[in-house]
């Protein structure tokens, strides 16, 4: 039996190179965590973070809690839960009007998102204008925030639900439309392929070949999506475009401690039933998908 003599030379030089080698990944990694102390170290200078005045002031914070916990006579708001909900109706109907311009914004923004993610992907559109049109419309859909197209809808048509839906569904349109995008860019592009090549038009494509594959994951995103939004309609109240949110900035304007406590939880426990129900559906969506 022969044996293989390893050269030294050889040996020599696959050691420097390994070495080398890890040596500049050790750079490479040093010089990532210097530049992310560096950027963390300046944005906390330019947001003025003081550690020390967050450390002096953080009592504050927990007082305020502390007062949400008591009615104006002092007793704490578990000792007479019909004084602290004393508001329950009228901040039920509040709360469904909260509900439905989220439920309403998230269908429009889904329907207008559906449409506008086919030109948007890259798989399906042969025209770069019309994809590059399309996409920075989407950009800018979902890079301005909800509240600031509330306030400029509140100025349009006054004050009212009609304000923070049109925001929403603004907002929605554009984060879905990308999401959607992005699904239908992953597709087989087998069924797509052979309906062209059978003479089936663009619609035809999108209805047969490439609705089918996505529908599923489009549904879950745009429950995903209601949960968001579920949260933004809380707060277009704030400037006045409906919704509960607009009692809750009263009562934190006049100092109605337990009536801010009682408004939260109501809307904390609508979020959690909400994203209970809609996790089930998006997981059974899911699920489904998977099986196909």
């Amino acid at each position: 039996m022969s044996t293989v003599t390893p050269n030294p030379e050889r040996l020599d030089a696959l050691k420097a190179a390994y070495a080398s080698a890890s040596a500049a990944r050790r750079n490479r990694t040093l010089l990532g965590i210097a530049i992310f102390l560096a950027v963390m170290v300046g944005s906390a200078i330019v947001a003025e973070v003081n550690i020390g005045k967050l450390v002096a002031k953080f009592g504050n914070f927990t007082s305020y809690f502390e007062r949400l916990a008591h009615l104006d006579s002092g007793a704490l708001v578990t000792t007479d839960i019909g004084e602290w909900f004393w508001g329950l109706n009228h901040w039920l109907k509040l709360l469904a009007e909260t509900l439905m311009i989220a439920y309403v914004g998230t269908i429009v923004g889904a329907v207008l998102g559906f449409l506008l993610c086919f030109p948007a992907a890259r798989n399906l559109t042969r025209s770069a204008w019309e994809m590059a049109i399309v996409r920075r419309f989407l950009e800018f859909c979902r890079t301005v925030p909800e509240i600031v197209f509330a306030l400029i809808f509140v100025v349009a048509f006054g004050l009212g639900p009609l304000p923070g839906v049109l925001a929403i569904a603004i907002h929605t349109t554009g984060a879905l439309g990308k999401l959607f995008s992005e699904v239908v860019e992953n597709i087989d592009m087998k069924p797509v392929d052979g309906i062209l090549a059978s003479g089936g038009n663009r619609v035809q494509v999108i209805r047969f070949a490439v609705v089918p594959q996505v529908l599923s994951n489009f549904l879950s995103y745009a429950l995903l999506r209601f949960e968001i939004n579920v949260r933004g309609a809380a707060i277009m109240g704030f400037v006045g475009a409906g919704g509960i949110g607009q009692d809750l900035l009263e009562s934190v304007r006049k100092f109605y401690y337990s009536d801010v406590s009682a408004i939260l939880l109501l809307i904390i426990a609508t979020v959690f039933v909400i994203d209970m129900v809609t996790e089930r559906a998006r997981h059974a969506l899911i699920g489904r998908e998977a099986h196909r």
